[in-house]
């Protein structure tokens, strides 16, 4: 069996005051027919596995791109054309194919193309023709549009967040993929729009019921997969909010029988099931009065939803209080970083950090701060991958730790601090930018977690959020959106 093999993906903000350009592709991903054998980013995983499967099965694989961008703006438009381009000049030159496995994030949009991902399968389709099988796997933050049905055979979306089953469900896409070339089952999709806008954290307990309802589910006969895609809020695009998607083998009926049952479990949790946010005067008071370790994710402020990572509405109270203790990072300023590279480890200096961006970003913070260490292309674990942080420093503010760096991401995972040669366990707090990919590391070191929200690029109020593109009501702006 030949299979060709390709990633190519971003997740769009279009609040995002920040273009995603070459610059930013070639930052975090950007390789050309090998990165499943040379490269450990994290948005590499599925191709990993492909690969792996392929071989040991005796089958011919055929690697094209890997691209990935840290999310922002939208793409500009000429970087889009060359992207999607270089991937389907790969396919033409492959020849006769069997089948086609793509790893997309599902959620990007370029300066004239609201729906990439349906835009680049349908590309796709019109060159390997009718009988070619062809599969997706996307990030359950995605939008699933109708051009994208019409055009992949196969769709499968991680169904854990924090994302720890990128390569689990890379292994399903690429079993059913080889089973529909094989003729032993025949896929049917079938997609349910929830018009609901949330945030959803299946390390929860009422969406950790979700997910194992859907596990379970799978295991009825001629039901093939079952996906939530949660859907990314702040896109102002058609194709915007939940959704869920089920396949069958063959069985039309089935699959929308199951995924209006979904859809119906997942709208009865829509008053139940609410994130305990605080603003950041309140986040201040807990963190005075906490015990133990107090992990604070500034959510509004997340690389990984499109944000610059340069806000310091959390920053300044805590420098102020004189938090004894305290971490604080990821805060993007290569411009920091290059002026801490200059004086060296060990210097002390006036420095004036954070706050560039835009007015999401706050105002710029001026500390004395202390350079305890530099690192250079520093990475931060991502699940079983990779993403970079490029060269990093830990200062020390008065007290407050800080790290700052040069290539935007957000907190993954607690080696973003322990790579220092510090011990979380040393601080009583640790704020952190991040929505939730932070918690299956950090959980286990923190005594409690806060979510706060702040002034920011990804604020979770959806209520408010001006989405006149997305065409049709939606929860929570309406109560009822079916009305």
């Amino acid at each position: 069996m030949r299979i060709f093999i390709a990633a190519l993906g971003t997740e769009t903000n279009t609040f995002s005051p920040l273009p995603t350009g070459r610059k930013t592709f070639e930052e975090t991903l950007w390789v050309r027919r090998d990165a499943s054998l040379s490269s450990d980013n994290y948005f590499v995983l599925p191709l990993r596995e492909w690969r792996r499967l392929a071989e040991a099965a005796g089958d011919e694989v055929i690697e094209s791109l890997s691209a990935f961008a840290q999310p922002a703006g939208r793409t500009v438009q000429a970087v889009w054309e060359e992207l999607r381009d270089t991937l389907l000049g790969d396919l033409r030159a492959a020849g006769q194919l069997d089948l086609v496995l793509l790893n997309l994030h599902g959620a990007m949009a370029s300066e004239q193309c609201d729906d990439c991902e349906g835009e680049l399968v349908e590309m796709v389709r019109q060159v390997v023709g009718p009988e070619v099988t062809v599969g997706v796997e996307f990030d359950l933050h995605c939008h699933i549009s109708e051009r994208l049905m019409r055009h992949a055979d196969l769709l499968v979306l991680y169904k854990e967040y924090p994302h720890t089953d990128v390569a689990e469900r890379g292994a399903e896409l690429f079993e059913l993929g080889r089973r529909t070339v094989l003729g032993e089952i025949k896929p049917v999709m079938a997609l349910r729009d929830l018009r609901m806008l949330d945030v959803w954290r299946t390390s929860d307990a009422p969406v950790r019921a979700l997910v194992d309802w859907m596990q379970a589910a799978e295991q009825c006969d001629n039901i093939l997969s079952v996906s939530f895609g949660h859907g990314f809020p702040w896109a102002d695009v058609p194709d915007v909010g939940a959704k869920t998607l089920v396949v069958t083998d063959g069985d039309a009926a089935l699959a929308e029988a199951v995924a209006k049952e979904l859809g119906d479990r997942i709208w009865a949790l829509r008053e139940t099931y609410a994130a305990n946010l605080l603003d950041v005067a309140e986040t201040m008071a807990a963190i005075a009065g906490g015990n133990g370790c107090t992990v604070v994710a500034d959510i509004s402020d997340n690389a990984g939803c499109g944000a610059a990572s340069d806000s310091t509405f959390l920053l300044e109270p805590l420098l102020a209080a004189k938090a004894e203790r305290a971490l604080f990072g990821l805060l993007w300023d290569p411009a920091a970083v290059r002026i801490c590279e200059e004086a060296g480890e060990g210097a002390t200096l006036g420095l004036r950090i954070g706050g560039k961006v835009s007015a999401m970003s706050g105002r710029p913070v001026d500390v004395e701060a202390r350079v305890l260490k530099l690192i250079h292309d520093a990475k931060v674990s991502y699940g079983d991958g990779k993403m970079p942080m490029g060269d990093a420093v830990l200062l020390d503010a008065g007290g407050v730790h800080i790290v700052i760096n040069t290539i935007r991401t957000q907190t993954f995972n607690p080696d973003a601090f322990t790579q220092f040669g510090i011990d979380l366990r040393d601080y009583r707090t640790v704020v952190l930018k991040s929505a939730q990919h932070f918690h299956a590391g950090f959980a286990p070191v923190a005594d409690r977690i806060i979510y706060a929200v702040a002034e920011g690029t990804s604020s979770p109020d959806f209520r408010t959020l001006p989405l006149p593109h997305a065409g049709r009501p939606l929860w929570p702006q309406v109560a009822d959106p079916w009305a």
